[in-house]
Order: structure tokens, then C-alpha cells, then sequence
């Protein structure tokens, strides 16, 4: 197996300079560069990353810990997460918390112990002992989706986040079906305890609130996120005496879950019930009627939380940010509305929150906070 040392020979330069050329440690004069270069791929040179890590102390790994990584949408994250983190040279170590307090306690303290150079966490509803963790250990770390609060637990105002805007996109949903002419609109809400949610509830309020309807607190129930949860949310709605004529999911699992609960009724969309979901999936254009959504930028938000945790561990005492991405309102059928007249799969509209014609990465500078 070749050596740096027999790289340096073949290409006439020292140890020092291959180094130089493959860390990027050090400008190198062009032909100098092309030398060492020409001469790994003749020999066959893989570097030892496990040597240079006892030298540098990094590893050039990250750890990324999201729950539910057969959910879409936090497939699409971890596909963001991968490309960027592959671009910049780092390899990615995956573990799954499972949404649970003790779960994401062991993901993270095993991740950590595997010396990742620094951390992309989604939190749980519980983020108290993780943000401690995180604390105490001085490990980078980037809270991803979901934002923490120092309400939530203190210290996490430390902590970079990024995630998708939530409560203008829910407004909108409900503007829509509201213009519609539905009165009475209901909610299938997320896990309780995560911000997500939080912040989906009071857009649909502000939707409410916008059209002048009246907030009635049974038609908001928690489907925790989950098929299941969302199923039993559904038939506790059309179990009511004066049920919705229109329903907002407020994630695609729950969406799922919602759809069963019309099938098993034998209640068809939007005939029977409008529906608009939070969060478009690669199947939402297959259903019939085809889903109304908002699509939140789940690429986006993998490659900018690698972004924030790269430059944290280039300048660790940098000001503290928090990025929000805009999601796009898809406009199909099973609101209620007539098929697109362009036979499009389809139609996104501007950014929801923010004026259009700017793009995602002008979004972002756009709407990332520093905090002192």
C-alpha cells in the first residue's frame, strides 16, 4: 500500500508539501499541486484518516441524529446533509432517536464518543437533557427542524438552528379553504411539545383569526405526529356532532393516517372533506384528488445546517444564528378546486412569507437572526 512519504518521492516534493496539497493546509504553487496529485492517482494513495485524525484531533465526521428517517421528509434532510457534508469532505454517521428523550440521550452520547467533529440534532419534546449534554460536553451542534427556546431548555440559545417557516405557511392553508367558503376548518396538530407544532397551531389561529371565523377548540386535535395519531385525530373529528366541512394536516404522516380514517368512513375528498396537508411528498401528486400542500425545503434546510456547523467549528466563538427557509404553497386539488387548466403536476407559488423573485439562498440571508 503506498505511503505519503512514497507519494512525496514520486513527485519530487517533501512529506510536508503532499500533505499541504491533500489538507489544504497550505497554498501550493499549481504545478506543484498537479504533481502531488498526479502522482496519488498513479500509486493508488489513500489517505489514513484515522492517523490524520490522532494528528489533528477531527475526525472529519458529523453526526447527525434525526427521528423517523423513513419519513420523506427528513429523507430529503438527510440527503441535504449528505451531498454538502460529502462536498466539504466529511463523512456523515446517522442514528435515530426514535422522537424519545432517552433514545436521543443514548443516540447522542454514542455519536459522540465516535469523535464527530460536531452534531446536526433534530430535538425531541423534551430537549432539557440533550441541550445539557450538548452544554456540558462543549460539542458543536446545530438544532435542525425543530427550534429550542431557552423556555424549552436553558442553554439553547447557544446552539445554532435552522428549519422551515411554519406558522405564515398554515395561515395560508387556512386562507385558502377559507376562501373557499368552509366555515368549519379543523386541525390535525403535531406532537405536543415541539415548535413545530407550536407554531403551526397559531398559524392556523391567525388563519382563522384573518377570515373571521371563531377559534372552537375541538376542532384542534393532536395526531403526534404519526399515522396512527392522525388516523384517530380524524375519526375524533367526524365524530362530532357538527364536524368540519375542511381539514389541515399539519405533517405527511399524519396526512396518511387522515386519509384511512376518510376510507374506512367511506368519505371521499374533497366531496366530503377539503383537505390541505403540511408537507409535500413524492406520492401527494399520485393520490386522486391530487394533495393540496405546502412543501417545505428539506435539501435546503440538510446543506444549510452543514453550512452553520462548518462555520462554527471554523470560528467556534462566531454570534449564534437562526435560519428559517421559506416553504412554497402547491396548489392541486383536494381543496376543492378545479384541475390546473395547464395539466401541470402541479403549481408552487412564490415563497410563502417573502416576496417573490429572490432566491432560496437570498431567503435565508434574508430571514437568519443573529443572536448576541
Amino acid at each position: 500500500m503506498a505511503t505519503m512519504a512514497d507519494v512525496a518521492r514520486s513527485a519530487g516534493v517533501s512529506v510536508a508539501t503532499v500533505s499541504h496539497v491533500l489538507n489544504d493546509t497550505r497554498p501550493v504553487l499549481p504545478h506543484t499541486r498537479r504533481a502531488v496529485l498526479d502522482a496519488v492517482e498513479e500509486l493508488g494513495y489513500t489517505p489514513n484518516t484515522l492517523a490524520r485524525s490522532l494528528v489533528t484531533s477531527r475526525t472529519r465526521s458529523i453526526g447527525l441524529a434525526v427521528s423517523a428517517i423513513s419519513n420523506p421528509y427528513f429523507t430529503e434532510i438527510l440527503q441535504g446533509v449528505e451531498a454538502s457534508a460529502l462536498e466539504h469532505g466529511y463523512s456523515l454517521l446517522i442514528a435515530d432517536p426514535h422522537d424519545d428523550p432517552w433514545h436521543e440521550g443514548k443516540a447522542v452520547g454514542l455519536l459522540h464518543e465516535r469523535r464527530v467533529d460536531g452534531m446536526i440534532v433534530a430535538p425531541s419534546a423534551e430537549p432539557r437533557a440533550l441541550v445539557a449534554y450538548l452544554a456540558r460536553h462543549r460539542v458543536p451542534a446545530i438544532f435542525l427542524d425543530r427550534i429550542v427556546g431557552e423556555a424549552e431548555a436553558e442553554g439553547a440559545s447557544r446552539f445554532d438552528q435552522v428549519c422551515a417557516e411554519s406558522a405564515e405557511p398554515t395561515t395560508r392553508l387556512v386562507d385558502h379553504l377559507a376562501g373557499l367558503g368552509h366555515r368549519r376548518i379543523a386541525l390535525v396538530a403535531g406532537r405536543p411539545g415541539l415548535s413545530t407544532t407550536r407554531e403551526r397551531i397559531t398559524g392556523y389561529r391567525h388563519g382563522l383569526a384573518a377570515a373571521g371565523l371563531p377559534y372552537d377548540e375541538r376542532l384542534l386535535v393532536h395526531g403526534d405526529s404519526e399515522a396512527a395519531g392522525g388516523e384517530r385525530a380524524t375519526a375524533e373529528l367526524l365524530s362530532l356532532a357538527a364536524p368540519p366541512t375542511a381539514l389541515v394536516t399539519a405533517n405527511n404522516a399524519m396526512t396518511i393516517g387522515a386519509l384511512r380514517a376518510l376510507r374506512e368512513r367511506d368519505l371521499s375528498v374533497p366531496g366530503d372533506l377539503a383537505l390541505c396537508c403540511f408537507d409535500d411528498f413524492a406520492w401527494a401528486d399520485l393520490f386522486s384528488p391530487r394533495l393540496t400542500a405546502v412543501a417545505q425545503p428539506g435539501r435546503d434546510i440538510g446543506a444549510q445546517a452543514v453550512r452553520l456547523l462548518l462555520d462554527r467549528l471554523a470560528v467556534p466563538n462566531r454570534p449564534v444564528r437562526t435560519v428559517r427557509l421559506p416553504c412554497a404553497f402547491v396548489h392541486r386539488t383536494s381543496c376543492g378546486c378545479a384541475e390546473q387548466v395547464s395539466g401541470q403536476p402541479g403549481h408552487a407559488s412564490a415563497p410563502l412569507g417573502h416576496a417573490s423573485g429572490r432566491s432560496g439562498e437570498a431567503h435565508a440571508k434574508a430571514n437568519e437572526r443573529t443572536l448576541p
